[in-house]
């Protein structure tokens, strides 16, 4: 990919030169309360992220009530075992009405607002609401008809690859160009809740932008943010994480979501990772480290001496700060004679010898 290569929504660019795009995920941590919603919409203003991204879908959009095998979650699940994917969706969706209200909140706090959708009669309500940005998730990477009915917005698409094999990306991003001139995003992905860094293959970064010349990121489901900062340090241009107010409240998505005080960290420490890495190698000081060269040690008489007196480990030092002669001079400046008298704390040159 171009290094200078940007996409930008709302005035906001999302590229190699730009701050790492945090994308604070709402998902299902409303745990049904508007109120709640509106206060994580806060949450995320507050910890400095870019974005704030929910999911536009109802149980019987995403799914059928069936219980049968293949409609319950695998058992064994460390967080949703068993349980019937109808009633997960359930629970788990933002309301439809609700969005209008949260969309207007976010912006009010300078957030970009978008979503996932997940079936046509959801990009359409984005499209009425005024999104600017849309998102579609891991699983949704095989269902061309739905890629190309957001791409023919003409929106900035930011799409998670979680499961997906390269085919089936390359696919993807096809429908994609060939149904519009949304711009994408890729999202390295894990899609296991939560997702263990071990099989985060950040690798992957780098290989999705060589393979499909656009700007790649991170949909990170593991705990903490260490994944994620690794991640802006290998070039990832956007981050998504979930988000609650306090994992303690419980919700289908809480384990591993970040708190607000995470969430401020990720955004400091993933901007911080990106600059670290770009500022490239070098030797010898840096601007600011030029000031601290006086802090170097040097050779110092350490105590007051007569003109005659020989220099000894009694009367001269290696010390900080710089000015007189380098630590390893002193072999040849012992028992050498001073020249003058001379004060405690004046730095030793040969011309005093």
């Amino acid at each position: 990919m171009s290094k200078t290569q940007v996409i930008t929504v709302n005035g906001r660019a999302i590229g190699a030169e730009s701050p790492v795009f945090v994308i604070g995920e709402m998902s299902g941590n409303h745990n049904g309360s508007l109120d709640r919603a509106l206060e994580i919409v806060d949450a995320i203003a507050g910890a400095g992220a870019a974005a704030l991204k929910i999911q536009t879908y109802t149980a019987d959009t995403l799914t059928i009530d069936v219980d049968l095998p293949p409609f319950r979650v695998a058992s064994g699940h460390s967080l949703w075992s068993d349980r019937t994917l109808y009633d997960l969706y359930e629970e788990a969706h933002t309301p439809w009405e609700w969005h209008r209200a949260i969309f207007e909140r976010a912006r009010q706090q300078d957030l970009i607002p978008f979503s996932t959708p997940f079936d046509p009669t959801a990009v359409a309500l984005l499209e009425e609401l005024g999104v600017e940005l849309y998102k579609t998730a891991s699983a949704e990477i095989v269902d061309l008809p739905l890629m190309r009915e957001i791409a023919a917005t003409g929106k900035p698409m930011v799409v998670s690859t979680g499961m997906a094999t390269l085919a089936e990306v390359d696919a993807a991003v096809n429908a994609i160009r060939g149904a519009g001139s949304s711009p994408i995003v890729l999202l390295a992905c894990t899609a296991a809740y939560p997702a263990d860094p071990a099989e985060a293959r950040l690798g992957n970064i780098a290989l999705l932008r060589e393979a499909f010349d656009v700007p790649v990121g991170l949909s990170d489901h593991t705990p903490g943010v260490g994944v994620a900062v690794a991640a802006a340090a290998l070039g990832a241009v956007a981050i998504e994480k979930h988000v609650t107010l306090d994992r303690a409240d419980g919700g289908v998505d809480s384990e591993f979501s970040l708190n607000p005080d995470e969430l401020a960290a990720l955004v400091r420490a993933a901007e911080q990772a990106r600059v670290g890495v770009r500022s490239g190698v070098g030797f010898g000081p840096t601007e600011e480290e030029s000031t601290m060269l006086a802090l170097r040690r040097s050779l110092y008489v350490v105590e007051e001496v007569r003109a005659g007196d020989e220099v000894s480990a009694a009367n001269v030092r290696s010390i900080r700060p710089a000015g007189g002669l380098a630590p390893d001079a002193f072999d040849d400046v012992a028992g050498r004679r001073f020249t003058q008298d001379v004060g405690r704390g004046t730095p030793l040159t040969w011309d005093v010898l």
